[in-house]
């Protein structure tokens, strides 16, 4: 009697056995050897358009220039009247990403520029200005065309030694800003270009 009120305990104990040797025989391995599909780098946009000039767009969904490159009127204190790249419009916390391959050359506060990144590659130089002080690349850091580098930054920030930058009601902004935007700067041999003749 004892026999037969075990049997079944004794069979579901063999499938439970079988069924552990078949989940670690055929599909453990796949599990693991699916981790090898990431990136190494995981922040990398992966649909983007490449110009003809081999150049992606420095923040992927925001295309509006509320200032292009070359002599303007300034938009607030401090701002030059030469605009030595484009304002693109983009709220805070929007991703910025690498245009290309290179390495990064410069981060932290740079004058009427707030919080920059700058990438160098050759004799060029890539400059994200107005950006969140938060930094995810550090200089030094190679990077890959696509890469998430940082963020649109926000206008007011606080504790920035020699900060002269402020807005109407008094409070420090990130450099010679209005509001949240990214200003894309490129210079070639040390000379500012118009940054629209790389995404033609």
């Amino acid at each position: 009697m004892s026999n037969s009120f075990f049997m079944p305990f004794k069979f579901l104990i063999l499938f439970i056995i079988s069924m552990i040797l078949f989940i670690s025989i055929f599909f453990i391995p796949f599990m693991e050897d699916s981790s090898l599909a990431y990136s190494p780098h995981s922040n990398i946009i992966t649909s983007m358009d490449i110009s003809s000039s081999g150049y992606v767009w420095p923040s992927p969904g925001y295309t509006t220039i509320n200032s292009y490159f070359g002599y303007r009127t300034s938009p607030t204190a401090g701002a030059s009247s030469y605009h030595s790249g484009l304002d693109i419009g983009a709220p805070e916390g929007s991703t910025l990403i690498a245009v290309t391959s290179g390495t990064i050359t410069f981060t932290g506060f740079l004058g009427g520029g707030g919080y920059t990144i700058t990438l160098s590659k050759d004799n060029m130089k890539f400059t994200y200005c107005h950006v969140s002080p938060v930094y995810i690349v550090k200089k030094g850091d190679p990077v890959v065309q696509g890469q998430v580098i940082g963020y649109v930054g926000p206008k007011n920030v606080y504790g920035v030694k020699g900060n002269q930058y402020y807005d109407s009601n008094g409070n420090p902004t990130n450099g010679a800003t209005t509001g949240p935007h990214l200003h894309f700067g490129v210079r070639v041999n040390n000379n500012y270009i118009d940054p629209l003749t790389l995404f033609n």
